[in-house]
């Protein structure tokens, strides 16, 4: 049993003691003093310290009991510290410190334990496609608690299961980014092209993320400037272009500009020539 349950108790205990003596003063009070005869009077004082009297030996009876459970208490944890010393004994050497493990080190060890799991808990609330983005994250908390479980203490009945557990949770941590996509209509009834395709709301909202759509689709769009009903592209998560979406559109431009210059010179000289 814990302090705190005799605390528990000893509060209870005072609360009936208070009760009691508090109903029995109203049953001897029901009558005023001064209308008391000498043999009433003798009476409700001797009624009184009949309650006194009462009252002092319920309370040493508490003290008593108080007494015996703050010894069993101290037995308790006598044995639960020398169950400790006996597991750390056969634990050996902390390889850490390179001294026999501590009631220190058990402790230590709780915290990082207990760091892991709030760590797991905060992760659990996220939705599956914040997990698919923080995956690294993920494994970096099943790293934690794997060099944990290299640990000889966690062996201890207190940090086990715990640990089991704990590693069961994190494995439920691992998502995979649901994919988005779309299906490509026709440019008479659609309008599809990758720059209108990227300004619609559902997908970014923005016609300039174009080459975003581009990029996660080389392996069907060779020409950003051709695309074919029934195409499916896959809609890269929101978000600002990346280095290599910038490079690739910078690049598209380019060879845009020359092949319109390209254009442009041919006609001028066939314009002379004729």
């Amino acid at each position: 049993m814990e302090e705190k349950d005799m605390k528990t108790i000893v509060r209870i205990l005072n609360v009936l003691v208070i009760t009691f003596t508090l109903l029995s003063f109203n049953a001897f009070a029901q009558k005023p003093d001064e209308e008391l005869t000498k043999e009433e009077a003798m009476q409700r004082i001797q009624e009184f310290q009949n309650i006194v009297n009462n009252l002092q030996s319920t309370l040493q009876s508490l003290d008593n009991e108080v007494a015996k459970l703050r010894q069993d208490l101290d037995q308790t944890n006598k044995r639960l510290n020398d169950c400790l010393d006996g597991y750390l004994g056969l634990l050996g050497i902390n390889p850490e410190t390179g001294k026999p493990f501590t009631k220190e080190d058990v402790e230590a060890f709780k915290q990082k334990l207990g760091q892991i799991e709030g760590k797991i808990r905060e992760m659990q609330r996220l939705s599956n496609d914040e997990l698919a983005d923080r995956r690294k994250e993920v494994e970096e908390l099943e790293n934690s608690l794997n060099k944990l479980r290299m640990v000889k203490l966690s062996i201890l009945p207190e940090f086990y299961n715990k640990i089991i557990s704990l590693a069961s949770d994190i494995k439920g941590l691992y998502r995979e980014r649901s994919i988005k996509t779309y299906t490509v209509g026709t440019w008479a009834e659609n309008r599809d092209c990758l720059w209108n395709i990227s300004g619609k709301v559902e997908i970014f909202g923005d016609p300039f993320m174009w080459s975003r759509i581009w990029q996660a689709n080389t392996n069907i769009i060779k020409n950003p400037d051709i695309i074919h009903p029934g195409q499916v592209l896959v809609i890269p998560k929101p978000g600002p272009k990346t280095a290599d979406e910038i490079k690739a559109e910078r690049k598209y431009w380019r060879m845009k500009r020359q092949a319109l210059e390209q254009k442009q010179g041919e006609e001028k000289e066939t314009g002379v020539k004729k």
